[in-house]
Formats: structure tokens, sequence, C-alpha cells
């Protein structure tokens, strides 16, 4: 326990919470509507560790077994968790597993059980798994099929590309024993994302993964992949900022700055996965729309669904086939005999793309990011200029269709709606059981998972009188977006519910927000 902030956490906790604290510290006298057991862990640690400088990590582990004894955890399950842990390195397991036995037996002989709190032995967990949002996300990125991921290590998305890497050296190494991959840590994020432009347009299905700070120097390469018409892939671990803010905690305050990042008029698919299972699906789905519109797509995540373990079903192995878009093969070219890259043939507003070594002359063509016609000519005529960006925003308006519907929840009946996205879900589960039981309140809820919104965004604030729309950041970006969208004459409706200190969302400051606003 930190010292200089132990007084702060206990005067966080609820009342009849149990505190477990270093003897030293004393406190017991700061609340007296707590459990409290004071442990000697010093005294304790230099008994179990002759090596004065290895006490201050070993005493840790007298924690553990303190507080396996205290809430009747089994302590051969300890033991087995301690020996897997070290499983490579037998004098460490022995001093971890001597350091928590002493914490057990001190506990044993000299702390009375005064609080409610046990663990049971259960067999709920039958069949899950146990998976970071970050792993998850790498083993969706694999499965979609891609092969270049260029990055720079920035908390909390580096354990994204760390697992990849892991991945991709054991299951993309074709038989000749040659990688089918490529993974390239560059000088900094501008460079990350330049390199996966590069790979995109070449051909590959290429991705990096940042956050916020990245993102915020991603700006302009992003505005040339919307501009050219280029596919990318870039996951955002959000964490609480500006600058460099809290990098260890979580947020969703990239939305708004990522929805339209870079000068000029642009907007940018976005997704919203709340889980690890979605951090799989909607890696395979980020590859498919970035292909299928031609166009960068952010998935974005946060430092709380990244870096912390979640417990999920296994994740459905992968069967819808893999959608490259409007590529134009040799033979299509043949058939067709020319081709304009940036024409709208089809009325979506996504043109026909080929890819470099394509073996017919027609295949070629520039990929400018200053102004050019529908055949990729240089022009600075204004009727080129804007025939192009209404074609490229048709293309934002047909991925309406395309993107991940919403989910929702609750009868359809009430005249109070709850929209949420991403890890806030949780929080809102969780206070829809709160309202029910503890005022007979019950609002309809909707999940958002994508931008651009779908229909049914549109609908459910048409169907309802109020709308708290509740996220992790300051600014109520994804409210703003929202009433960027819909109706003028619908904006009234939308109320924000923001949550902004770093820590994940919690389901009472939902519950008692709303019955405030509802003046109950």
């Amino acid at each position: 326990m930190n010292g200089e902030t132990a007084q702060d956490d206990v005067k966080t906790l609820a009342p009849g919470a149990a505190v477990l604290y270093d003897e030293p510290l004393a406190l017991d006298k700061v609340r007296d509507d707590l459990i409290y057991y004071a442990v000697p862990y010093d005294k304790l640690v230099a008994a179990v560790c002759p090596e004065a400088k290895l006490r201050k990590l070993i005493k840790n582990m007298i924690y553990v077994g303190v507080a396996a004894q205290l809430l009747e955890i089994d302590f051969a399950e300890v033991e087995k968790a301690i020996r897997k842990q070290f499983s490579t390195k037998a004098k460490a397991a022995t001093l971890n597993l001597a350091a928590a036995r002493a914490g057990h037996d001190y506990a044993a002989a000299n702390l009375k059980k005064r609080d409610p709190f046990y663990i049971r032995r259960m067999d709920k967990t039958k069949g899950k798994i146990i998976v970071d949002g970050n792993s998850a996300a790498a083993m969706g990125c694999m499965f979609a099929g891609c092969t270049v991921v260029t990055w720079y290590p920035i908390t909390p998305s580096s354990s994204l590309v760390e697992t990849m890497i892991e991945y991709m050296k054991e299951y993309r190494v074709g038989p000749d024993g040659k990688a089918t991959f490529a993974i390239v840590q560059a000088e900094d994020e501008l460079a990350a994302v330049g390199m996966v432009i590069g790979a995109a347009w070449a051909g590959a299905r290429s991705m990096t993964a940042t956050a916020g700070p990245g993102i915020s120097l991603m700006a302009e390469f992003t505005g040339l992949a919307y501009y050219v018409e280029i596919p990318a892939v870039i996951w955002d671990i959000q964490r609480v900022g500006p600058s460099t803010g809290l990098p260890t905690r979580t947020a969703q305050g990239d939305v708004l700055s990522t929805a339209f990042l870079s000068h000029g008029d642009t907007k940018h698919i976005m997704l919203f996965p709340c889980s690890v299972s979605e951090c799989f699906t909607m890696a395979q789905d980020a590859f498919d729309l970035a292909e299928r519109f031609q166009t960068p797509v952010f998935v974005m995540s946060d430092l709380d669904l990244g870096m912390n373990n979640w417990m999920s079903d296994p994740f459905p192995y992968p069967e819808k086939p893999i959608n490259r878009g409007k590529v134009l093969s040799k033979a299509d070219l043949e058939k067709a005999g020319s081709f304009a890259r940036y024409r709208d043939v089809d009325g979506d507003g996504v043109g026909y793309r080929t890819l470099p070594g394509t073996d017919h002359p027609a295949a070629a063509y520039f990929a400018r990011g200053s102004g050019h016609n529908e055949k990729g000519q240089y022009s600075e005529r204004p009727d080129d200029f804007e025939r192009n960006m209404e074609r490229i925003n048709k293309k934002f308006e047909t991925a309406r269709s395309f993107v991940p519907r919403p989910e929702l929840a609750g009868s359809g009946k009430s005249k109070i709606g709850i929209l949420a996205y991403g890890t806030t879900h949780w929080a809102i589960t969780e206070s829809l059981d709160q309202l029910s039981k503890e005022h007979k309140l019950a609002p309809d809820y909707l999940r958002v998972l994508a931008y651009p919104f779908t229909r049914e965004v549109h609908e459910f604030i048409e169907r309802h009188d109020r709308v708290y729309v509740v996220e992790q950041n300051r600014d109520a970006q994804m409210a703003t977006l929202l009433k960027l969208d819909i109706k003028p004459e619908l904006t009234p409706r939308l109320r924000s519910i923001c949550h902004i200190h770093g820590l994940p969302i919690d389901a009472r400051s939902v519950t008692d927000e709303i019955m405030m606003m509802e003046g109950k």
C-alpha cells in the first residue's frame, strides 16, 4: 500500500468495507465505519527473506497470503498460481511461496475474521477464457489477414503489437521458415502511420496501434489516406489527456477529435468495442470496412479494456470470407478496357482501385494528395474538387448501412432512453438494475457500436423524450457527434452524463446522476 495515498484510498471506501494495511500506517484512525486488519509486513518479510534488497519485492506476497486466509481461499490454489508464475525460476518460486505462507499463517493465528467477505469455489468459469483486450485485438487482426504492422510504443497500446509479434511468429511463418508478415517499430507515430498507408496502397492489409498523443501526430497522414482513398486500420487505446495526461488511466476522450482528424473536411469510420470478444471481431470488421470504403478506420478501445484481463466465452472462429472491396484484376481490366480511379460507377461513392504490380497498362494511377479529377490527374478545377469531396462524403453515408448495428435493450415503451458506447456499457447494465430495483424506473438502452450512426440511432432518439448520453470524457463528445447528426429539433432531448477522473465509470454514479436530472 502506498503510504502517501493510503488515507485518500481509505476515505473513498463504502461503509463496512475491509481494509488490509501495513501496521505502521495506522489507518484505523482515519474512519470508524470500516473493518481493519493491521499486518506487520516488514517483520514478516524479514523472517523469510534474508536479502534486504529483495524484501520490497517479496512484501506483496505476504499480502497475498493474508488475503487468501481471510477470504478462505484454499492455499493449494495460491501455491499452484505461484509455481505457474515462476515455472522457470525455482529459487524465486520458493521465496515467493514462503512469503505467501508466512502471511497465511500469521493471519490464521492473529487476525480474527470480522468481515462478511469470502471467495467460494464455483464452476461459473467453466468453458470461459481470460484475456486482455489488446491480446484479443492482436488475434483478431491476425485472423483478418493483416500482414504489415508499423508502430511506435506508447501506453496503453504497446502490448497490442507486442502480443501480435508473438502470434505472427507462431502462426504466420511459411513452410520455408520465412515470415509472411512485416512488423516494424518506427521512429515515431508519424512514420508509423505513413508506413501503414504506403503498405496499404501496395496491397497489404496494414495497421498501427497508438493512444491519444499518437493520434494527434497522425492527423496529416490520416487526411492523406482519406483524400487519396487508401485503406488503413488504426487502433486507439484511449487514455486520459490532454498532453501526457494520466497515461495509466482510462477514458473515452479521443472520440470527437478522431471523427474529424486532419485539416479540411474529413469524417472517419470509428468502431467502439465494449468487450474482448468485440476486440476480436471488430478487428476483422475494421479491415473489411477499410478496404470496402478505401479509407482509414479507427477502432476506439481504451485502457480499461485493452490492458485489463476480462473473462469471456471463447471467440468464434471467423467464417466470413475477407472482403477486399473493389479491386480490379488483370481480367477485369481486359474486360473493361480502362478505368477511372475516382469515378463513382455504382452510385455508392466508392471507386474501383488496382494494386501495384497488376499486369495491365490501364492498372497504373497516381495516388495524389493534391487536387485531382476522377482519373487521378492533377486538377485545380473547382468542379473537380467539389465533385470529389461530395463523392467521398457519399462513401461515408453509404457506410451507415455497413457498420455494426447498435444493440437495443428494454421494452421500447419507456419515455427515457440511455445511450452509451464502449466499456461504459458495463456500468449501464448494472445501473439499469439499480434504477429498476430502487426507483421502479425502466429506461430503454441503446449501445452504439459504430460511427457513422445508423438509422437505429436516429430512431431511438426520436422515440424518447429524454436520452441520457453516458460517456467517459469531460466535453460530452459522443453527444456532440449526435447533435451534429440528428435533426436540430431533436437536440434538446439529449442530456449528458460525463465521467472524467480516469477510473472506469461505475454504475452508482450513473444511477444517481440520472435520478438527480429526473428530479427524483
